[in-house]
């Protein structure tokens, strides 16, 4: 009978103690880091890399698709797969053809070329972070769980904020190629440290017999469709698009599908059973909300700074360096000092406060705000970045079942991926909606030909007076109205941060509902 529960949950999940342990906490920075800090690169770098290829705008879209909807696809299988296969084969051997691949993207002009290699791109990118979370759970000693899995989740806040600076150096000195070059150097250093940190280990065949294929390509493909919808959503007007209904619906076919087939295969790859535990399930719901909450980091605060105050990636970078990286990493020796003495639930608490408070004084914005008027919020997000996610891991695995952690991991790269990057295309949906609501009611106050809308207009003019007087009007009127969106957006973005003040109430509410956690080797001394 317990083996039955066993095979209903998925694969026992054993490894071999590192004889390196220093290399396989290399691997898991590396590979942590470069998972995140490639895509937040794409992602700023974008529009820069839409005039080096030569790119539409429909084009740019796709392709910013496609990068992300790769990763979420191969990432929650990636965990069996390194239980079926080994370490050293899933994540050694594909470094190494990634660093061919990103040799190989800013060579090419041809779109569909372009396109396979940014999928192939993204499949070997979403193996990355999986992975080696599964080196610190099967390979390093349990003395090096905490500080491996605080070193696994900084790597977030570090990502985000670090890659602005990045993007904006490379772009600034013509070099956009090395968004995608420098990983000819870090990749390979990846797989070498993977490779000198974790042991040799056989094919697992017994894991392979009646092996769940069928589950993990119903999920995977599920996600990644589900998340091409609502990243293309706000662009094709939703369900106005015949090609949003169609990916959002065959995705949520896909994805139940897969929950029926965990349900009657004789083998699942990850049965939901896992997640049956209140506290793990909260632990789950509660990094969602995280990614929601951070948003105000990754997001809205940079958001603003590019689309009220137009400011490029090179001239917004020393913020986030100087008052978002450099607290993180003087912060993180606390952070990790703190979750050996008291229960992972008061320091999530921390950290989620101070994202509430970053977010409060957001909603006080306005669109005089520069970079210098961001300095507390941003410091505040760093607290948030590093007190935060390392609690929360902490909590999902002290309540799961170690011997089930290849289950349990899927649906761990299920929150982390699904819960940020949808995330992020909803926030965008709210956003429009609410500038287009702003811009409405903004409008209802500008009549045509009363006597305060001509007042102003023949004051903006006086600005024009030197372009004559048949163009100056005309002038004053195009300047008017960017005024009026301008206050759109910036209200809208104060939306936005209530709306991220709102979801960290929510994991407060939830971080007091979990209970205490079962002793092991992450819980406080």
């Amino acid at each position: 009978m317990p083996e039955a529960k066993h095979i209903q949950a998925g694969p026992v999940s054993t490894g071999t103690a590192s004889h390196r342990p220093i290399f396989a906490v290399g691997a898991v920075l590396l590979g942590a880091f470069l998972a995140n800090f490639d895509s937040r690169l794409f992602t700023i770098g974008l529009p820069d890399l839409k005039g080096a290829f030569g790119l539409s705008f429909d084009e740019g879209a796709w392709l910013s698709t496609a990068a992300t909807a790769s990763q979420i696809a191969i990432a929650p299988a990636v965990a069996w797969l390194a239980t079926a296969f080994g370490l050293r084969r899933v994540l050694a051997i594909p470094s190494l053809v990634y660093a061919l691949v990103s040799l190989a993207i800013p060579l090419v002009r041809d779109f569909n070329v372009l396109m396979v290699l940014t999928v192939i791109h993204g499949l070997l990118l979403g193996t990355f972070v999986p992975a080696t979370l599964m080196i610190i759970l099967r390979n390093l000693p349990t003395r090096w769980w905490l500080p491996a899995v605080a070193l696994y989740s900084i790597r977030v806040g570090v990502s985000l904020n670090v890659g602005i600076s990045v993007v904006g150096f490379y772009v600034d000195h013509g070099a956009w190629q090395w968004l995608f070059w420098q990983d000819i150097i870090i990749a390979p250093l990846l797989g070498l440290f993977v490779y000198l940190g974790t042991p040799h280990e056989k094919v697992n065949s017994e894991v392979l017999v009646d092996a769940d294929w069928g589950g993990m390509l119903l999920l995977g493909l599920g996600l990644a469709m589900i998340y091409a919808g609502l990243d293309q959503a706000n662009r094709l007007n939703w369900f106005e698009s015949g090609t949003i209904v169609a990916l959002l619906s065959a995705g949520g076919l896909l994805t139940l599908g897969f929950f029926i087939n965990e349900t009657i295969v004789r083998r699942p790859w990850a049965h939901t059973n896992v997640l049956f535990s209140r506290n793990a399930g909260l632990a789950m719901v509660v990094i969602v909300l995280y990614a929601l909450t951070s948003l105000s980091n990754s997001s809205l605060a940079p958001n603003f700074l590019v689309a009220i105050d137009q400011l490029r990636p090179e001239q917004t970078g020393p913020l986030f360096l100087n008052y978002a990286i450099l607290p993180m990493l003087v912060l993180l020796p606390l952070s990790i000092w703190l979750m050996r003495r008291f229960d992972a639930r008061a320091v999530m608490v921390i950290g989620l406060a101070a994202f509430g408070v970053a977010s409060l004084l957001g909603t006080q914005l306005t669109h005089d705000w520069s970079l210098g008027d961001f300095i507390p919020m941003v410091l505040l997000q760093s607290v948030g970045q590093t007190f935060t996610l390392t609690p929360i891991v902490v909590l999902a695995l002290s309540n799961a079942d170690p011997a089930r952690a290849t289950a349990f991991a899927a649906y761990i790269q299920v929150m982390r991926l699904g819960g940020a990057e949808i995330g992020i295309s909803l926030m965008a949906t709210w956003l429009r909606v609410r500038e287009q609501v702003h811009s409405n009611f903004l409008g209802q106050h500008i009549v045509n030909g009363s006597a305060d809308v001509n007042h102003m207009l023949a004051k903006l003019s006086q600005h024009f007076a030197g372009a004559g007087s048949g163009v100056a009007p005309a002038r004053a009127l195009d300047l008017l109205s960017t005024l009026v969106q301008r206050e759109a957006n910036t209200l809208a973005y104060i939306d936005g941060f209530w709306l991220t003040v709102w979801f960290a109430i929510a994991a407060l509410a939830l971080v007091a509902l979990i209970g205490p956690s079962p002793k092991g080797p992450l819980s406080p001394h």
